[in-house]
Formats: C-alpha cells, structure tokens, sequence
C-alpha cells in the first residue's frame, strides 16, 4: 500500500528528527523499500509558506533544501490533478477547513494511500487510513 508524508513527517524525516514516532518512521523505510513512498506537492508550497512567514528555519537556501528533500532515495511526488483540487473540496464530511490536509487526503484518497501524520484532525478523519 502507498504511504503519503504529510507535510511535518516529511520535514522530520528529511531532518532526523526524533519527533518522528518509531511507527512512522518504520512505515516510511517499508514504503521506501517497496518503492511507493510519496509526497504531495502541496507539501512543498507549506514548507515554502513556513519559511517565508518564518516559521519554520532551514539550514540552506529553500532552493537548496527542496533539491536534496524531494531526491531522497524512494520519495516520489503526486502531482495536484484536476480531480485531486475538486476531491478536495467535496470531501465526505467531518473534515476540518485547512486546504493542505484537504489536498493531502484527497490525494491519499485517490490513490489508496496511508497518510503518515501526528494530525490528530486527519487520523481522526473516518476516510482516509493513517499511522503515526
């Protein structure tokens, strides 16, 4: 089964960080190992949004950053399709109103996938299965 990072897992994987539960980061090295790990790109538009609102400091350039942490070894990325933007805004309710996890569980719903998430608003979603 696919396994999607959501935004603060793939931050704290790329980094080592010990934020990343055991479970996490096991089921991030079994979906590396099966070559289906993956990221949205929205992903990549919140870390940008966090460091310009400074939020979130990084150790280089985001160019630099986002060049070493979308090319790690396994990551693949899902493009934000038609279908993927209109799933997000028709998800089957409860689902809380940020657009990013919208966009992410639209797109682990789309392609079957577990979100790897400490969002408790997500791994509470009925509709879309996540670990931590």
């Amino acid at each position: 089964m696919p396994a999607i990072l959501d935004t603060h897992a793939w931050l704290w994987w790329v980094d080592e960080s010990a934020q990343l539960s055991k479970k996490a980061k096991a089921t991030i090295e079994r979906a590396q190992a099966h070559d289906d790990l993956w990221l949205s790109y929205i992903s990549i538009w919140e870390v940008a949004k966090k460091v310009e609102k400074k939020q979130h400091v990084l150790d280089r350039p985001i160019d630099q950053w986002l060049d070493s942490a979308t090319t790690v070894r396994g990551l693949h990325l899902w493009e934000l399709t038609r279908s993927i933007l209109v799933d997000a805004c028709q998800l089957p309710p409860p689902f809380h109103g940020d657009p990013a996890d919208q966009m992410i569980a639209a797109t682990a719903r789309h392609y079957g996938a577990t979100v790897i998430t400490k969002d408790q608003k997500i791994r509470d979603y009925p509709h879309v299965k996540s670990i931590w």
